[in-house]
């Protein structure tokens, strides 16, 4: 059956991805790999999604901020509301899974297309074959829509009644817990991703075996270096 998206319902969405607009995050204690300290290294813009709203078709962004680990060197970012190898927001994915539980692909996009949100239907074929789980969800005029994405309609509210929108709010209107870093992953990761981590933590950890192999040796040096031999000792006596 044919689902119509009504305008109501068109107008919430957008509202509810528009409280993410111009967002910073920039809460970040530690290295996501190795768990070290990490320092600021800079912002960078990132997409979250494109709508299409009544004034037009645009972009909206968020700036997250990188750190720079210093223990393993990896170029991190602090906590975002975005799932791993995903273009866009995680609300915006939440939305293509639940709309692709009950609905084709196509129809699914076409949804998309009439709530405002602009994505074209490989990507949300794309989300939906890596699908984990189920994703949880409330029945809005006739449609399901993620909780995460309804979660953010509070936050449009208070924004526009002026105010910053600060980036732990929308962290955790989106099932981001602040407190630490364990996100819901309702995607399976991409083939390969697990070997290519196991394989840099190999890496790494080869990496400070020399380390520390090296610096063992030059700690022997200089011990050698200050001592005087024993031939020279005999000598002199």
């Amino acid at each position: 059956m044919q689902v119509r998206v009504p305008p109501m319902l068109a107008d919430l969405v957008v509202a509810a991805i528009s409280a993410a607009e111009g967002v910073e995050f920039s809460k970040n204690a530690r290295c996501h790999l190795c768990g070290g300290k990490v320092r600021a290294h800079d912002m960078k813009k990132r997409l979250f999604a494109r709508i299409r709203g009544r004034q037009g078709e645009k972009e909206v962004v968020v700036w997250v901020k990188r750190f720079h680990c210093t223990e393993c060197g990896t170029l991190c970012t602090a906590d975002a509301p975005f799932y791993p190898d995903t273009r866009v927001g995680s609300p915006v994915v939440d939305l293509c899974l639940v709309l692709t539980e009950e609905h084709t692909v196509n129809h699914a996009a076409r949804l998309l297309s009439e709530m405002g949100v602009v994505m074209d239907r490989g990507s949300v074929r794309n989300y939906a074959a890596r699908r984990a789980g189920p994703v949880p969800s409330t029945l809005l005029y006739g449609l399901r829509l993620p909780n995460s994405l309804l979660s953010l309609i509070p936050v449009a509210v208070g924004r526009y009644e002026g105010g910053a929108v600060p980036g732990t709010e929308v962290l955790r209107a989106c099932g981001f817990p602040s407190a630490d870093r364990t996100p819901l992953h309702p995607l399976r990761r991409k083939e390969g991703d697990e070997r290519d981590e196991e394989e840099e933590k190999e890496k790494r950890e080869t990496e400070k075996v020399t380390d520390r192999g090296h610096e063992d040796r030059s700690q022997e040096d200089e011990e050698t270096q200050g001592e005087p031999s024993r031939d020279a000792t005999s000598r002199t006596a």
